[in-house]
């Protein structure tokens, strides 16, 4: 393959085959694929500027039945450890998360087997009565697909339910590797492939805003990764032409402290190199996302610093009670100023944001 070709055509933000997109992960050097990445970034996002939001992480529930081997958080009905969050602890969490000037949730949980839609829907309702302007940025494509399959409806019926009760986003959440082989090992209960691109695919027609995940650092190939960017591309080029569709791609390693996974001996093989590569990579071959996240939650403030001269555009949120991943060993934390000041040292300029990717004025602490 010619490199000069390739990465002219990358440039340009024309899309790059499975192949093209794994030869240059695979021969070019970090820094010129950072250069190239940046040229693709001020193309679709120009200047300095550099996205973040506040954000509080309340998980429904901790039941699952999704059984994913990199999970330490989720447990079965019936045991000691189970909950089901309750209204007055919603609107204790959504209280202090105002009181740090957010006002996003991200409303995530397990599968649990028991709850239905109309959990869901009286769910959100009710916090919609509690705090009206509130932003419900909730559940993902699993949830979607447990939800149709138990109700016997489908996604576009589930997620107009949710929408109407008062979902604004979906999160991109579930995603892990879009390859049904690897998700057979490592989520076994969770929805395919297919069935996760599929319920986006309905989100985009709804024009609700999504994002896009990837988990990686554990049993995938380098060309599992590409074929995944190259899959959430061609949703994105399916869209109608004004719709949201992914706002954001954001990817994150694989984190292992005490998973199932860990005890079969799969570690977290990425390095922080790796992840600057892939955060790159990710930005070349997503010609048609406009926002890629860098994740310093899991990766820390300087690695994601360096992203940000590798074709990122944005450092997530501060993420006020996050669960999972710290389940499983990322003990990163910050604050409002932290995080602006990490993005200024960088050499960039912090700009407040809606999960639309819509700028706002930071509201400051209450």
């Amino acid at each position: 393959m010619n490199s000069e070709e390739i990465l002219k055509k990358a440039v340009n933000l024309k899309e790059l085959t499975v192949d093209e997109g794994l030869y240059l992960y695979d021969v070019i050097p970090t820094s010129e694929l950072m250069i190239v990445a940046n040229e693709c970034r001020q193309k679709q996002v120009p200047g300095k500027k550099v996205g973040w939001i506040i954000d509080r992480n309340i998980n429904i529930t901790n039941v699952c039945i999704s059984g994913c081997g990199f999970c330490n958080f989720h447990c079965k009905t019936g045991e000691e450890k189970a909950y089901i969050t309750t209204i007055d602890e919603y609107v204790e969490k959504i209280n202090e998360l105002r009181q740090a000037g957010g006002n996003q949730v991200l409303l995530q949980g397990g599968m649990h087997p028991k709850l239905g839609l109309s959990f869901y829907t009286d769910l959100f309702s009710e916090l919609k009565r509690e705090f009206p302007d509130l932003k419900l940025h909730s559940l993902g494509p699993p949830e979607v697909v447990h939800l149709a399959r138990k109700e016997r409806k489908s996604y576009r019926e589930i997620l107009e339910s949710l929408v109407n009760s008062g979902m604004d986003s979906l999160p991109g959440a579930g995603a892990e590797i879009l390859s049904n082989e690897i998700r057979k090992k490592i989520s076994p209960g969770k929805c395919n492939a297919d069935q996760w691109l599929e319920v986006m695919k309905e989100a985009h027609k709804m024009n609700l805003v999504t994002s896009a995940t990837m988990m990686y650092g554990h049993i995938e190939s380098m060309r599992d990764r590409i074929e995944h960017l190259v899959k959430l591309r061609q949703v994105q080029s399916e869209k109608p032409e004004n719709a949201h569709g992914f706002v954001t791609f954001v990817p994150w390693p694989f984190m292992d402290d005490g998973t199932e996974l860990q005890l079969k001996g799969i570690t977290n093989k990425s390095t922080t190199s790796d992840y600057i590569r892939l955060v790159a990579i990710s930005r070349i071959m997503l010609c048609n996302v406009k926002n890629i996240q860098a994740s310093w939650l899991t990766v820390g403030f300087p690695s994601a610093q360096l992203c940000l001269y590798g074709g990122a555009n944005d450092f997530g949120s501060i993420m006020i009670e996050e669960n999972v991943v710290s389940a499983a060993g990322a003990s990163y934390q910050s604050d409002a100023e932290g995080i602006q000041k990490a993005i200024s040292d960088a050499g960039f300029e912090p700009q407040y944001r809606n999960q639309a990717y819509e700028p706002q004025e930071f509201p400051g602490k209450h």
